[in-house]
């Protein structure tokens, strides 16, 4: 991902340093086991740790020789560790070292991940508490339908984010998986002990069942995760982008001092934060498919999925990461205007409560079809002409033969649709999900 759009500390899980420093402690984990095994001298796995380090260009060196990752690390360990070298990677390929290093990146990732839903959640539930019974209008397909409140609308967001929050750990778990399995998945040269010591060592599970590789149904959960959470981004900056339109004018990002909204005009304050998450949310999700795709392999294993997972899991993740702060940062500095909303609510004369008259007539004896003509004509005559639903309604003789004026007045009061936000925001903010720290990681053995 390009540095327009990363943070360092996400940026960082994917480069070179930490995934070598990985491979390192799998393979030297590794060496633990069998010298604990009796499979190799115990001064051998003392010596990896004590002499084991490697230098970035000089393995890019080494590859360009042998077209080989692995053994261009493997290589330039060895010219660390010296003759102790060669128990190094014993019985292993080189899928056990790269699959179980893209588990603990990802793992790494999640981590961040979901550190920053928490701080998009605080965000959203302390907005949603803020404005909790401010009066703004529902709107169903672009139109006006009936009353909420700004706070409602952000609480369904935090609850959405609750739910998201919920699937990233459980993916997190799906794809924190160790194989040390050998040629084709069989143990027929490592024992599985050492697998479940190196899995322990990286806080990671055991596959059950690998085939040389980790199944990719496993990345697969995890990056469809990764694009369910970036649609609900995607949901949220289009919900702010509508009401940041001139003609709503509801809420809008922070414009700060200094700030510019075109090189043009000088008037324009555009929403440039949530147009740039639904366009990394749009990237997310793309890399899905390819991860989807990556399931069917060939036989016990092809590397067809290693060119995708080297692109979309950085891009991926670092992207979502980006997008999960700038809509934190958006929330927390939303510009909020009540009194546009009120405005905007006001705006159809009170047809906004059509559907009170509606039942009332219903209750008072009316079948539906006829109290829905009754309620519809006095609408679409406001509509057009505009002035005030309730006076024609006073007005209609129908309705006056049904409804007394207090009964009708009494239908235009907003706080007959509010009184049910406590029991939602109760239900909502009761369901929150407790934030769990990552287990730490061993860099040198007990």
């Amino acid at each position: 991902m390009i540095p327009r759009y990363s943070r360092p500390e996400m940026a960082a899980i994917w480069e070179p340093e930490n995934r070598f420093r990985i491979w390192f402690e799998i393979e030297a984990h590794a060496c633990d086991a069998q010298a604990a095994l009796g499979i190799i001298p115990k001064s051998a796995a003392r010596e990896v740790w004590r002499k084991g380090k490697w230098e970035i260009d000089r393995i890019d060196a080494i590859e360009r020789e042998t077209k080989h990752d692995v053994i261009a690390f493997l290589t330039n360990l060895a010219e660390h560790v010296g003759p102790a070298a060669r128990f190094v990677h014993q019985g292993m390929t080189s899928s056990d070292v790269l699959d179980t290093c893209l588990a603990v990146q990802l793992d790494q990732a999640s981590a961040l991940l979901l550190a920053a839903i928490d701080r998009l959640l605080a965000a959203l539930e302390a907005r949603a508490k803020e404005h909790k019974m401010t009066p703004t209008i529902g709107r169903s397909h672009g139109i006006h339908a009936e009353p909420v409140t700004f706070g409602l609308k952000l609480a369904g967001y935090w609850a959405e984010f609750a739910r998201n929050r919920a699937r990233l750990e459980a993916a997190r778990r799906e794809v924190a998986t160790c194989a040390i399995s050998g040629a084709v998945g069989t143990f027929a040269h490592v024992d599985p002990r050492v697998e479940a010591h190196v899995a322990r060592k990286l806080g990671l599970a055991v596959e059950p069942v690998s085939t040389q590789v980790i199944p990719r149904d496993r990345h697969a959960m995890f990056f469809a995760t990764l694009g369910v959470v970036a649609s609900s981004l995607e949901r949220l900056a289009v919900e702010i982008r509508h009401l940041q339109r001139t003609e709503l004018r509801e809420a809008e990002e922070f414009f700060s001092a200094g700030q510019k909204g075109s090189s043009a005009m000088p008037h324009k304050r555009n929403p440039v934060l949530s147009e740039n998450i639904t366009g990394l949310a749009r990237l997310v999700r793309g890399m899905a498919i390819p991860a989807m795709e990556n399931v069917a392999l060939w036989h016990e294993r092809d590397i067809s999925h290693s060119s995708v997972e080297r692109v979309i899991a950085p891009d991926a993740t670092i992207a979502l990461d980006f997008a999960l702060h700038r809509a934190a940062g958006m929330i927390e500095k939303l510009v909020v205007y009540p009194e546009m909303m009120q405005r905007n609510l006001d705006a159809l004369g009170g047809l906004v409560h059509s559907q009170r008259v509606l039942l009332a007539l219903t209750q008072a004896g009316v079948s539906r079809e006829d109290a829905y003509r009754i309620v519809q004509s006095n609408a679409m005559a406001t509509w057009r002409e505009g002035g005030s639903f309730k006076d024609r309604l006073l007005a209609d003789p129908v309705v006056g033969r049904f409804l007394k004026k207090r009964e009708v007045e009494a239908m235009f009061d907003l706080a007959h649709h509010f009184r049910r936000v406590d029991a939602i925001f109760r239900r909502v903010f009761a369901a929150r999900p407790k934030a769990k720290r990552p287990a730490r990681r061993r860099v040198r053995p007990a």
